[in-house]
């Protein structure tokens, strides 16, 4: 008989890009190789991860391809480049140290929510690890926020001071243990503890200071908790006194609270959760989600005047013990109102010492705050998706990935509400966390703090800026002091807008884009929000817009919608009758005033902003006179939309584009003086709106040639608007471009200026 001869041994080197640290890449490369019997090493650098492989070619060539196919579910790898080595002879297969790659680009992975295993031992009395609220394992735990350097390893987070207990190491060095080189990973012995404290940091001696903060919130007190990117503020949201004392003090008079239950079980018992929103409410994310509120179910005080609630499920251990089944505990941001959330434990006690009862606070320090992220679901014909309505913790810092042309490194910061920043490097837009509204030095300070943060994980020093052409923004005037001597685009609100749209699906345009929003300075030095563009990275035409409206005061005709609306009576001809809401929240000293404002242009700004006359409408609907939050009167109309009404209203549209609006606010008067429901009404204004849209881009299309369309601005943050428009377009034969990996509103602007400077730099 003849002898088999010996399988003659091949090498291979792989690296793998991508969302491959901190996702256990490196323990899953080493069970794969052990499985298969080859010998080699894996380890990370700040490219990514380096593996050699070594042994039969059907082994190596099995490795290769698992090593995609088989990868760990919060992998996201981009790319996987292998080159034939020669055999080296190695036994055995390694974990080896991390080594240094000066100015290559690692991609870091989001904060996760705990996974089944982390839960199933929080919640077992045999388990070392029951009950202690900062465990995750390589699959869930914090990420991001901890992350201070890459690569990737424990010296480079926030962990670094926290030595392993013998038992946690022994668990990091087993490859067949679910926390092999699981970098955060701690017990109750060496890891961080938690504390529970008074207002002014007294300490509350307790045993179980989880426990004991569960007793401040279910005797119906405020809780400040540290969370993985920052503090929250809970309550019962089922005691109205409690949330009106979380209101008071945090002074924030209307805007919805958020609320978090322990499963999903309860969340269907307050609201109407589907399919989408469940997984999303389930997902590793953990997401705000906004969902249809059941009335009642919980006071009326979380979220007044609105048909929605913010609901989220615990995105971390700590929360997870906090709030049980059949709970519902507001969960909001720990901050004041126009701040941003606080994560150090000092700056806690300072900030929210005079709002919170009791703090509940831990010594794992936070590197970069990060809040939650806020979606909808939106069905727009080609099933649920994501509408991203901030997008923070568990989606920051992935990027975008962009077909651009290749160019310099450009960093964007967007525009003066919900800020983020975007870094440009290569193929890769980092979109930043969302820092808040650029209205106080404590926001501009996280600000820049967040642009350190990503430039320092992502080795990347920015050789262009990038800003609104706004020439009053804060960010603009941040990107002007910090460039010194690089150059500053400016970048147009609305073409960011919808070049942030483009970007996000790899387009270039043109296309028909509809832009509204609430404000946004515009081409002509008027403030636009209600325009039709062709747009396209390369630049934009303005083809239509609303009729521009006279906005007398400024800020506090935004502030007081009622300002809004009689500045829209008057312009229609219509007179101010006292039976009209907005009439009666007027003074007559104010209507006199505003009458010879309105005459002779006296601190009067021309807007053709659609945000601006969804407010009045809603004003003139008497739903809302006076906000305290931006875009209360339009939320609230939307939550008010009776879907079953088939009627609408018409714009007046003129050759030259132009809406005009005046034909609506007559008929929203003519309905409210006979007494038409409310919840008509405003499904009238929503099919106005959806059939101007529809109108429009048949003419574009007619004269341009063009079939896609493209919808973003805060507006398009109403999903009954949003689905209504993309159903009445698709059944027209558009194809139909609508937001999916950053938000419509501003939180989005930043990924535009990237894609307009870039196609810019390219020219």
């Amino acid at each position: 008989m003849t002898p088999t001869p010996p399988t003659r041994a091949v090498r291979r080197a792989l690296r793998v890009a991508g969302v491959v640290q901190g996702v256990g890449f490196r323990p899953f490369a080493f069970r794969l190789a052990s499985s298969l019997g080859l010998a080699g090493h894996v380890g990370n650098d700040a490219a990514g991860v380096f593996c050699e492989v070594e042994g039969p070619a059907e082994a190596v060539e099995a490795f290769t391809r698992r090593l995609v196919a088989d990868a760990p579910p919060l992998a996201r790898i981009e790319s996987v480049g292998a080159e034939d080595r020669t055999p080296t002879g190695e036994i055995g297969f390694t974990i080896v140290a991390s080594r240094p790659s000066p100015g290559a680009l690692t991609l870091v992975a989001p904060d996760l929510a705990p996974c089944d295993a982390c839960l199933g031992e929080l919640t077992d009395p045999a388990d070392r690890r029951y009950r202690y609220p900062l465990l995750n394992c390589t699959d869930c735990g914090p990420r991001f926020t901890i992350t201070t350097d890459v690569p990737y390893d424990r010296p480079s987070t926030t962990m670094a001071a926290f030595a392993m207990c013998a038992a946690c190491r022994a668990e990091y060095d087993d490859p067949a243990d679910r926390r092999f080189h699981a970098q955060p990973t701690a017990c109750g012995t060496c890891g961080p503890r938690v504390w529970l404290e008074s207002p002014v940091g007294v300490p509350v001696h307790d045993a179980d200071p989880v426990r004991a903060a569960r007793a401040v919130v279910v005797g119906g007190g405020v809780l400040a908790v540290k969370g993985v990117g920052g503090y929250h503020l809970a309550c019962r949201a089922d005691l109205d006194d409690a949330v009106a004392a979380l209101r008071s003090r945090k002074s924030r008079p209307d805007k919805p609270f958020a609320v978090m239950v322990a499963d999903l079980g309860t969340a269907r018992a307050i609201a109407r959760v589907d399919d989408g929103e469940a997984a999303l409410l389930e997902g590793p994310e953990r997401p705000i989600v906004l969902v249809t509120a059941r009335p009642g179910s919980v006071s009326s005080a979380v979220a007044p005047g609105n048909g929605f609630l913010g609901v989220t499920v615990p995105p971390s251990p700590l929360h997870a013990l906090l709030v049980e089944p059949g709970e519902v505990w507001v969960m909001t941001s720990g901050n004041r109102s126009g701040e941003p959330i606080c994560t150090g434990d000092d700056e806690a006690r300072d900030r929210l010492g005079g709002i919170a009862d009791a703090i509940l606070g831990h010594d794992r320090p936070i590197a970069v705050p990060c809040d939650d992220s806020v979606v909808r679901v939106v069905d727009v014909g080609s099933g649920p998706s994501v509408l991203p309505l901030r997008r923070s913790r568990g989606y920051a810092p992935y990027p975008v990935p962009l077909d651009l042309p290749d160019g310099p490194p450009v960093l964007a910061v967007g525009g003066e509400l919900k800020a983020t920043a975007c870094l440009r490097r290569g193929g890769h837009a980092f979109m930043s966390q969302h820092v808040g509204d650029m209205g106080s030095l404590e926001v501009l300070a996280a600000f820049e703090r967040a642009v350190d943060h990503m430039s320092r994980l992502f080795r990347t020093d920015p050789e262009v800026l990038v800003c609104d052409a706004h020439p009053g923004y804060a960010s603009a005037a941040w990107a002007r002091r910090h460039a010194g001597g690089r150059p500053v685009i400016a970048v147009q609100h609305h073409h960011a807008h919808l070049a942030s749209l483009l970007a996000e699906h790899r387009r270039a345009g043109p296309i028909i884009g509809f832009s509204f929003d609430g404000t946004g300075y515009g081409t002509d030095d008027t403030i636009w929000g209600g325009e039709v563009l062709l747009a396209a990275l390369a630049g934009l035409e303005r083809v239509g817009h609303l009729r521009p409206s006279a906005l007398a005061g400024g800020d506090a005709a935004v502030e007081r919608p009622y300002r809004q609306a009689l500045a829209r009576l008057a312009e229609a001809g219509l007179g101010w009758d006292g039976d009209l809401a907005p009439v009666a929240a007027s003074g007559e000293d104010e209507r006199r005033v505003l009458a010879t404002q309105l005459e002779r242009g006296l601190g009067v700004v021309a807007t053709s902003s659609m945000g601006r006359l969804l407010d009045a409408l809603s004003a003139l609907c008497g739903v809302r006179q006076v906000i305290s939050y931006e875009g209360q009167a339009a939320i609230e109309l939307e939550a008010l939309v009776d879907a079953d009404e088939p009627g609408s209203y018409r714009f007046a549209v003129g050759d030259d584009g132009v809406w005009d609006p005046r034909p609506v606010v007559a008929a929203v008067v003519s309905d409210v003086r006979i007494g038409t429901p409310v919840g008509a009404i405003a499904a009238r204004i929503h099919a106005a709106v959806r059939d101007g849209i529809v109108v429009a881009s048949q003419r574009v299309r007619a004269t341009h040639g063009l079939d896609v369309v493209g919808l973003s601005g805060g507006v398009f943050q109403n999903v009954v608007l949003t689905t209504a428009v993309a159903r009445a377009l698709a059944e027209q034969g558009f194809e139909v471009l609508t937001h999916r990996l950053v938000p419509p509103n501003d939180g989005g602007l930043a990924l535009g200026q990237v894609a307009v400077a870039a196609d810019q730099l390219a020219r």
